[in-house]
């Protein structure tokens, strides 16, 4: 079963243009990223300000969050993400999100049409249950989640059309 993982950016930056894996400082996506890493299956990051990126493209530092833009900037930041997965995005048969509500809630109809299974294992956990999530998950082999607290949305091509 094939997997693409996306990432979302966070606050904390390096003050200089790097690579963007290298870019987010915090400890929360450092962790994700050991995990995805770990996995050896394709990541994105999900960037404010870049929209989808691989985690070699080069990057400067950059203050945008989706967490204050208003609907139609977010609505059209999704838009963008959409036609950059389209160009860049691998087929897969799972996609797993490790982005937060306002990263997710305009892509989701779009991820539905092009994959059969969407994860977002951290959906519902404060920052303290994420970030000892991804401690345990870093020491596992990548693995469809199973525990309670995992949403998963699973379609199939067929019952998304009308």
């Amino acid at each position: 079963m094939s997997v693409v993982y996306l990432v979302s950016c966070v606050a904390q930056k390096r003050t200089s243009a790097t690579r963007a894996k290298d870019l987010y400082v915090s400890e929360w996506f450092r962790r994700a990223r050991d995990y995805v890493e770990a996995c050896g299956d394709p990541w994105f990051i999900l960037s404010a300000k870049c929209g989808l990126v691989s985690p070699d493209d080069v990057l400067g530092p950059y203050e945008q969050t989706l967490n204050t833009m208003g609907v139609r900037e977010r609505r059209a930041w999704a838009d963008r993400v959409q036609l950059q997965m389209d160009q860049r995005l691998p087929e897969s048969d799972r996609i797993v999100l490790l982005a937060g509500q306002r990263y997710r809630e305009y892509l989701m109809d779009y991820l539905r049409r092009r994959t059969l299974t969407i994860e977002v294992p951290l959906e519902g956990l404060r920052i303290g249950e994420q970030l000892s999530w991804s401690r345990l998950a870093r020491w596992r082999s990548c693995f469809s989640f199973s525990d309670r607290r995992r949403r998963s949305l699973r379609t199939s091509a067929r019952s998304s059309l009308p």
